[in-house]
């Protein structure tokens, strides 16, 4: 079961903490980092991790560092909401392979929403890979934000 397993260290988050491969990074500090999803849902599509927690899901992430990312996820989508002016801003957490999570460190999503644009959440990392040039602006706008 999927809910069930041993933290993998090669997982793309830990990856990209340990600075193995690249993100565009929106957020971070001593606790958390956000960075755009290169296979948004929407524009300004954005995941928030736990730099210290090796939680694979939310079952099994501390509460402290669950707050954590918490009080980051709420600062990513304050600033996204400034920055586009999206009608809502889609919360998501996955739990497990069934919920449709794809990889196995606790992350939420922050997926800004426009009036009469999809409302569905296709399963992560099924999408197109974006144009790092236009994440890399669309960071610079939402970052100003902060």
């Amino acid at each position: 079961m999927s809910l069930d397993g041993v933290y993998d260290d090669n997982n793309p988050f830990a990856l990209i903490l340990a600075g193995k491969i690249p993100s565009i990074k929106l957020y971070e500090d001593a606790h958390t980092l956000a960075f755009l999803d290169i296979q948004p849902q929407s524009r300004g599509h954005s995941l928030v991790i736990s730099k210290w927690s090796r939680a694979r899901n939310i079952l099994e992430i501390e509460d402290e560092a669950l707050a954590q990312v918490m009080a980051s996820v709420k600062k990513v989508a304050n600033a996204t909401r400034r920055a586009l002016a999206p009608d809502g801003i889609h919360i998501a957490q996955f739990n497990g392979a069934p919920a449709g999570q794809t990889v196995f460190h606790l992350h939420v999503h922050v997926v800004p929403r426009w009036e009469g644009g999809p409302l569905g959440f296709s399963a992560h990392a099924q999408g197109n890979v974006a144009d790092a040039a236009a994440l890399t602006a669309l960071a610079d706008e939402i970052r100003a934000q902060f």
